[in-house]
């Protein structure tokens, strides 16, 4: 397979080969890095196309259209990456050098050179996430569920037997992943040393403007600021859990078992909030029973979503994103249904795909992948290689930082509430979103923490489920509720394995968004507390995060945090003077009982 078609220009041939009298000028850089913007724009508006179609349409057919189309995009993004090596320690613009720095960290998966091997690695990752789209738990003699109805159970149920069932049954999708898994580690690793990394984990974790392992201990730093509050939380939770199903199954001291936290993969906990509320915490209102009364429909929760954004000075979304996303799960065809923002041609053709429940859960998802297309349209002047987000985990913050702003009062001015509740009810909500946000951060650490491990040989393919329950009881404290062996690939049931998407970004962005929340409600001239701080309809704290969303990746991270926040560092102090309130009253509510585990 060739990396470059023929419409290659005989510019961009002289610009990879470079002359023959010697050392590359700087001219000659700015010629290739123009030269392979427009091809790589070309490649990966193909194969954005044929992803939504796989996505949209999985078939065997749209399967082998998307692994092609990504086996020829990757391909040429490996190839352009290794010859803009030739142009190191050359003086050059800055602009130049950074464009060059970041085609070479632009792939999350990089091929070998080989084409037959970069065609099986490609066949290998769509095999992957096929299988975890089309993936059903089918029990002996019983009706066959998929992640949906799961989904459903794990937050619905209370029953410890029911619960137990559907998690382990959920989990049979990826035993079959576990065989390609381990040829992808060693196809992807391949990839990435011809690019000059020692693995793949070195290669995501170069990403982002400091070395790898001062990046490394940046995380470190920033998970102990917030370790406290979750230890906090994990304690009030387990005994709460206790009470409910009984010392038999839930330990006084210990991990929680994963199973009873109400969601599949224990990442985020709000699904038990009925279990564990305080007592005259009641919030006042119940935004899914709201919605749902009201019959919002899927289409209509977008709307709310992009007025959001529209009230800060965004311009409204294009009519084609109405006309081409996918917003309700086809009942007549099999897609991925994990919620996704799509930018198909790097410009205007801006989509999400998601198959929308009408629940306050997934009204705060939707303004989260609008945040994407929002970031994504606000970059899209910018050279190709500078539209993306200033880290990735910025691209995830941006949306959830919106979200933060669906206060009492925010529902109260769009019409969704006659009057916010008092101060009064503040613990239950606050204690409802933690066991979203807190609980999550663990979990949005730890997915990357495996498999920087299992690229870099650390953690061997014989070791890979006994390694993933050894991390997840060390930063969760969340046990599996039965015996699990080498047999089992559990990390293959979280969509993100099979499918290769970095997960940093997602514990990034829970950092982030509070401190970007501080900082946008400190521009609206907010008062009160900063949990009951809404954005809604400020124009100055909308210029400020336009100003940012436009720099792109045009600039190292530091620069664009420090538009924003007028910091250059990030600072998880932000998500302590959020949850304040809370973290006293659960000290109160710990005090003589076992905290840890």
């Amino acid at each position: 397979m060739r990396a470059f078609g023929s419409a290659v220009t005989t510019a961009l041939v002289f610009a990879l080969l470079g002359s023959c009298a010697g050392r590359p000028t700087p001219e000659e850089a700015r010629r290739f890095v123009e030269q392979a913007e427009a091809r790589l724009k070309e490649l990966a508006y193909e194969a954005e196309l044929a992803s939504w179609v796989q996505a949209t349409y999985i078939t065997h057919d749209t399967e082998i259209l998307a692994a092609k189309a990504q086996a020829k995009m990757r391909a040429a993004v490996a190839e352009l990456a290794k010859e803009a090596v030739r142009f190191d320690g050359l003086e050059l613009p800055e602009d130049v050098a950074r464009r060059l720095k970041l085609l070479k960290l632009s792939l999350s998966l990089a091929a070998p050179s080989d084409p037959k091997e970069a065609e099986e690695l490609a066949q290998i990752a769509t095999r992957m996430e096929s299988a975890y789209g089309k993936g059903k738990y089918c029990p002996e003699g019983g009706r066959c569920m998929d992640l949906e109805e799961i989904t459903r159970i794990m937050a619905e149920s209370r029953s410890e037997r029911r619960l137990r069932d559907v998690w382990i049954g959920w989990r049979t999708i990826a035993r079959p992943m576990r065989k390609d898994y381990v040829r992808f580690v060693e196809l992807a690793n391949k990839g990435a040393r011809e690019l000059g990394f020692a693995d793949t984990g070195e290669m995501w974790r170069s990403k982002y403007d400091m070395p790898p392992d001062a990046f490394a201990a940046e995380l470190d730093r920033l998970w102990e600021q917030v370790r406290p509050l979750y230890l906090a939380l994990h304690a009030y939770v387990r005994r709460k859990l206790r009470e409910k199903y009984g010392p038999e199954i839930v330990p006084a001291r210990g991990p929680i078992p994963a199973h009873l936290l109400g969601n599949v993969w224990a990442q985020e906990w709000a699904n038990i909030y009925p279990l564990v509320a305080p007592r005259n915490a009641d919030p006042g209102y119940d935004l899914t029973s709201i919605l749902k009364r009201r019959h919002v429909t899927p289409r209509q929760m977008v709307r709310y979503g992009e007025r959001f954004f529209v009230s800060l000075g965004f311009d409204p979304l294009p009519e084609t994103f109405w006309e081409r996303s996918l917003f309700t799960k086809p009942r007549d065809r099999e897609v991925v249904c994990h919620a996704s923002a799509w930018d198909i041609d790097a410009e205007q053709d801006l989509r999400i795909k998601m198959c929308i429940d009408i629940t306050a859960e997934d009204f705060t998802t939707i303004h989260h992948e609008l945040g994407h297309n929002f970031y994504q349209r606000a970059y899209s002047k910018q050279p190709f290689l500078f539209r993306d987000s200033a880290n990735d985990g910025f691209h995830e913050a941006v949306g959830d930082t919106i979200a933060l702003s669906v206060t009492p009062e925010y529902l109260v001015k769009i019409g969704l509430l006659d009057r916010a509740p008092d101060a009064s009810k503040d613990i239950g909500l606050l204690l409802r979103r933690a066991l979203d946000k807190v609980a999550f951060l663990p979990f949005g650490l730890l997915i990357d923490q495996w498999r920087w491990k299992v690229f870099s040989g650390e953690i061997p393919p014989e070791r890979y489920n006994q390694a993933w329950w050894e991390l997840r009881r060390k930063y969760q404290g969340v046990a599996p509720p039965v015996e699990r062996t080498e047999e089992d690939f559990d990390p293959g049931a979280k969509y993100h394995v099979p499918a290769n998407v970095p997960y940093t970004r997602y514990f990034l962005a829970d950092i982030l968004q509070f401190q970007f929340h501080r900082a946008l409600a400190r521009a609206a001239g907010c008062k009160g507390p900063l949990h009951r701080c809404s954005i809604f309809n400020n124009k100055e704290a909308g210029k400020r995060l336009i100003a940012m969303l436009e720099m792109g990746q045009s600039r190292p991270w530091p620069e664009a945090l420090e538009a924003l926040t007028g910091s250059r560092e990030m600072d998880a102090t932000a998500i302590l003077d959020y949850f304040a309130p809370l973290k006293e009253w659960l000290d109160k509510q710990n005090e003589g009982q076992p905290v840890g585990w």
